[in-house]
């Protein structure tokens, strides 16, 4: 039953944030990257605090709790959306949505590292037919790597998915015992106060148009929330190298809303890169 329950979280968390990426590269039309990062944090940590508010169950995190927030709020939505946000600029929704969560080549060797976890050879092996469906859903042949902001966006999309895996790994090694619900004002208060320096001085002269404020509004206070408070569940109930393979559903959903949304070619890739990560989460869940 827990491991039923961390599916369902984390099929959750394929849904709105795999829908996510499409919405966001829409609004950056009348939006500027960093803001809307950092829009979405702050609605999401004020979202947040006034649901739990209302429920009385907002408190400041306790002392064994703090370190979990601190790596989450850091790395997982301070970094993490700053790369991500930047790199949406400058590469395809769907390839955005596919490399920044393709944390199989992160979290699975620091799982085994650094918990001590192991994993089997059908886990190993799922893992590879997700990275390979990844791979095929990326299409590094139709890259243009002679483009240096190509290679610079592609650069902090990996760097991002390594941001998140250190925020999974923290999580476990040092599990909160306050429900994961009632520290996300704080994750999130955390990231917007990260990105706050990096805004003003990437892009003092941004901002959100108001034609991209209802995407930012429903991102801010509805996916991102909900969203994350599932990733970080099923990254902490489920073993690393089933969640690590999971979240290629998140790309895989992406790149498929981006296709039907944002008019992004449906090609060969797609159809053979989603059937390949489908079948890659079925075989980690049945080794």
């Amino acid at each position: 039953m827990p491991m039923a329950s961390a599916f369902r979280l984390l099929f959750a968390a394929v849904i709105l944030f795999g829908g996510a990426w499409p919405i966001t590269k829409a609004a950056l039309a009348d939006a500027s990257p960093l803001w809307f990062g950092l829009g979405r944090s702050a609605l999401a940590a004020l979202g947040a605090a006034i649901l739990l508010a209302a429920l009385g169950r907002l408190r400041f995190p306790a002392a064994q709790d703090r370190t979990a927030v601190l790596f989450l709020g850091v790395f997982q939505l301070g970094g993490f959306f700053a790369l991500t946000h930047l790199a949406v600029a400058l590469v395809p929704a769907g390839r955005t949505a596919v490399l920044s969560n393709v944390v199989t080549y992160w979290l699975i060797p620091l799982s085994v590292l650094l918990l001590g976890e192991k994993v089997s050879a059908a886990r190993w092996f799922a893992a590879g037919l997700g990275l390979a469906g990844a791979g095929v859903l990326i299409g590094p042949w139709a890259v243009d790597w002679s483009d240096h902001q190509v290679l610079l966006g592609h650069f902090m999309l990996v760097m991002a998915g390594l941001l998140w895996t250190i925020a999974i790994i923290a999580s476990r090694k040092w599990p909160p015992r306050t429900p994961m619900f009632d520290l996300l004002p704080w994750c999130f208060g955390i990231g917007a106060l990260i990105l706050v320096p990096l805004t003003l001085l990437l892009e003092p002269e941004g901002g959100v148009g108001l034609s991209s404020w209802p995407h930012l509004l429903y991102i801010g206070l509805f996916a991102a929330p909900i969203g994350t408070w599932c990733v970080i569940e099923a990254g902490r109930k489920l073993p690393g190298a089933v969640a690590s393979v999971g979240f290629l559903m998140v790309p895989a959903f992406g790149v498929l809303v981006s296709t039907i949304w944002l008019g992004e070619p449906l090609g060969w890739d797609v159809l053979v890169g989603g059937g390949l990560i489908v079948a890659s989460v079925i075989m980690a869940a049945r080794g």
